[in-house]
């Protein structure tokens, strides 16, 4: 039994319902959404052409040359991958940029073959506009909280023990300082985007009514740029502060930095090349906040990752513990204790990780 084209676009996102995305790559690599895959109908190449063609000659000539472009073992090659993408995925829609042309004739082509397999209607532009607007309401209806405290005090590993919360930097791919590059690099900001306005649209359906929890960011995660709407929210709500001594953060940030940096980076290029790669990665980030830290600071603790990394090679990893203390003592705690400074008069509750979960957990209960 077919299924209808569809709009209900919550739906989709609600149930991560698969996706076929028959845009160009170009397009699809500018911005997409979690759950969909990229199958198009046109390569970059062909949709230029085509582009062309319609400007000089109008719709039925570039609707002519795509139908030669994409015909014979090209044709059928695209069309067993759609066909194979129905059969992996039942629940599945495919869609276009608007929902057009493009969509439908890869829905008249699948039938043609004996698979009726329906649409999204509106397409990509739709949706986008839907996640858009739904994300501004929401931010705009919902209380907020921000958990803060001193870097390497583990608030990401908290957040996402705690419910009603969302984790911006697991959504940007990046640990939010300016050590927290990983490996594969972020989501373009559309992708962010989009993922964001979904996680807001989980949280929003589930629990309406419950503050939701976020961890005090820059407006800029790596790359990954907060919306303003949000940004403004956060710093108008109040503040839950993680406390945690020095050695506890030089602990905590040695296992994510050194141990959990270097694993990830050895699983994504291999052993050798993930070394290189992990002590590149350590070297180019001291070096963007060499201005901050003052030429003198910045040598000195240049001259301790460099005799860290050149142990760590001989087995030895402990000497990374030093430079990351004073990174964390005179980089990140005096920025740190100047910005707390600032809304001293947002905060809520502070204490220790067990201290703020149980505080968290009591105050979600009783709404």
């Amino acid at each position: 039994m077919s299924r209808a084209d569809s709009q209900d676009f919550a739906r989709l996102f609600l149930t991560d319902t698969p996706m076929m995305d028959t845009r160009a790559p170009l397009e699809f690599t500018k911005g997409a959404f979690p759950q969909a895959l990229s199958l198009p109908l046109m390569t970059d190449a062909e949709r230029a052409k085509v582009g062309t063609c319609y400007k000089q000659q109008g719709q039925s000539a570039a609707l002519a040359l795509g139908h030669q472009l994409v015909s014979g073992e090209i044709k059928q090659r695209r069309l067993e991958q759609w066909l194979a993408f129905a059969r992996n995925n039942p629940d599945g829609y495919l869609y276009c940029f608007r929902g057009g042309l493009r969509s439908q004739i890869v829905q008249q082509w699948m039938q043609a073959a004996g698979c009726d397999y329906p649409r999204i209607i509106g397409g990509y532009k739709a949706m986008r506009r839907f996640l858009i607007d739904t994300q501004e309401q929401i931010v705009a209806a919902s209380r907020f909280c921000i958990l803060a405290g001193h870097t390497g005090c583990a608030k990401t590993d908290l957040l996402n023990s705690l419910p009603d919360s969302i984790d911006l930097e697991g959504i940007a791919h990046h640990r939010g300082s300016s050590f927290g590059k990983r490996p594969g690099g972020q989501p373009s900001p559309i992708d962010f985007e989009n993922a964001l306005a979904i996680a807001f649209l989980r949280q929003h359906h589930a629990r309406p009514e419950q503050r939701i929890l976020l961890e005090d960011e820059s407006k800029l995660i790596g790359r990954c740029a907060i919306p303003l709407s949000l940004r403004e929210r956060m710093a108008a709500a109040p503040i839950i502060i993680v406390t945690a001594t020095l050695e506890q953060r030089v602990e905590h940030t040695f296992r994510n930095y050194i141990l959990h940096k270097l694993l990830e980076w050895q699983q994504a290029v291999g052993e050798e090349a993930g070394f290189v790669a992990f002590s590149d990665d350590l070297s180019v980030s001291l070096q963007k906040i060499q201005k901050r830290l003052g030429g003198a600071l910045y040598q000195q603790i240049k001259v301790l990752l460099q005799q860290a990394l050149a142990e760590q090679q001989r087995g030895d990893n402990s000497l990374h513990r030093e430079w990351i203390r004073r990174v964390l003592s005179q980089y990140y705690d005096p920025m740190y204790a100047y910005q707390l400074l600032q809304r001293e008069d947002a905060i809520e509750f502070s204490g220790s990780a067990e201290q703020v979960r149980e505080y968290l957990l009591e105050s979600a209960g009783s709404v």
